[in-house]
């Protein structure tokens, strides 16, 4: 494992903690969006079915549970715990994320490194979270204002697929056999879509003022 690919798990594994402590801390999802996490749920229980049939490491092992189980924490928080639940802001998370599964699902099976069922699978979890932010941001935009574990959390993700950018050149430039083009191709549109964001989470920064996104 390189520098960057640890960097970037742990940058992903932040942004979780950041977004449970949101969560368990102010008793509030206020701006964040269900559908989001869902669409993880799906990403992380397609991407790891080879759980228990295929072990790696114990790092690797550990870090699939705990993305499998903090992202179902999340949605059963956001959906069923009663002083969660009422924060949630159900008329601005409306974007129909029905359409990204299907389309997700349709290029995986033309886009893949194998037909398989568990490598169509693994395809739809890259191509799927490559967009899975999308019912966040668009949230974001409709709020305005965005709180600073919020926004947090949102940038800790977008700087996980950043690092895994780095991660992809440096073992293609390394590694004489590797492959890895659906993620190279998924991972440049995700951190793509946190452009405007970032841009914007950085002049917050740079001024100490509240960060506001252009509705």
């Amino acid at each position: 494992m390189n520098i960057f690919r640890f960097c970037g798990d742990m940058c992903h594994l932040f942004s979780i903690l950041v977004l449970l402590l949101k969560i368990y801390a102010t008793k509030s999802c206020s701006g964040i969006s269900l559908k989001t996490q869902e669409l993880y749920v799906v990403v992380f229980l397609a991407r790891y079915l080879n759980l228990f049939t295929a072990f790696i490491s114990v790092y690797n092992t550990v870090m699939k549970v705990v993305f499998i189980g903090s992202s179902v924490a999340i949605v059963y928080c956001m959906r069923w715990h009663h002083a969660v639940k009422r924060s949630y802001d159900r008329d601005l998370d409306t974007f129909k994320y029905q359409f990204l599964v299907l389309a997700c699902f349709l290029l995986a099976l033309v886009l893949h490194e194998k037909f398989t069922f568990l490598e169509i699978c693994w395809a739809f979890s890259i191509y799927l979270e490559a967009v899975a932010i999308l019912p966040q941001l668009v949230l974001l935009q409709r709020s305005g204002n965005v709180d600073n574990l919020t926004g947090q959390y949102v940038f800790f993700l977008g700087a996980y697929r950043a690092l895994y950018i780095l991660n992809w050149i440096y073992r293609y430039l390394t590694q004489p056999h590797f492959n890895g083009w659906i993620s190279c191709f998924s991972g440049l549109i995700q951190t793509a879509l946190y452009a405007d964001f970032f841009y914007y989470y950085f002049i917050s920064w740079k001024s100490n003022s509240k960060l506001q996104l252009p509705a």
